[in-house]
């Protein structure tokens, strides 16, 4: 979110805020911007403790690191993804296993969509790079 538009939402809530204040009336300034009274409640807080930059939008987001996948096994994943471009998740995990490497089909899918790899097109053209990087040859498998 840019700086422009931050200052316009900024904005909307000290609106909101004032707006009660100078109609003594909550519910109808709630109504006229279209926010719900809780909402009011939550951003009269915010001011309260922090002044404007607590209303400031804030990135709810958290990465939930604890259900991440090992740093190694993502690694030997995005390395057997471009060794093999052709092969699927499956296949991929069904390998990888072989290799005493456990993880999913869909473990495997998830690591793919955090690197791009998510497709053999994608995984193609990791293998491109790298070869061209090392000044490989390509070969058909």
């Amino acid at each position: 979110m840019n700086v422009e538009t931050s200052r316009k939402l900024i904005k909307t809530k000290l609106g909101v805020l004032k707006l009660a204040q100078e109609l003594g009336n909550v519910s109808r300034s709630c109504k006229h911007f279209g926010y719900s009274r809780d909402s009011f409640y939550r951003f009269k807080k915010l001011y309260e403790e922090y002044g404007e930059e607590g209303l400031q939008e804030i990135s709810r987001k958290k990465p939930n690191l604890k259900n991440r996948i090992e740093e190694e096994i993502e690694k030997a994943v995005i390395a057997y993804a471009i060794e093999n471009p052709a092969y699927g998740q499956l296949r991929s995990s069904n390998e990888l296993k072989k290799r005493g490497i456990f993880i999913s089909s869909g473990g495997v899918r998830n690591i793919w969509l955090r690197n791009n790899l998510q497709n053999m097109k994608l995984r193609l053209k990791a293998l491109e790079e790298k070869s061209a990087k090392k000044n490989c040859i390509l070969t058909e498998s």
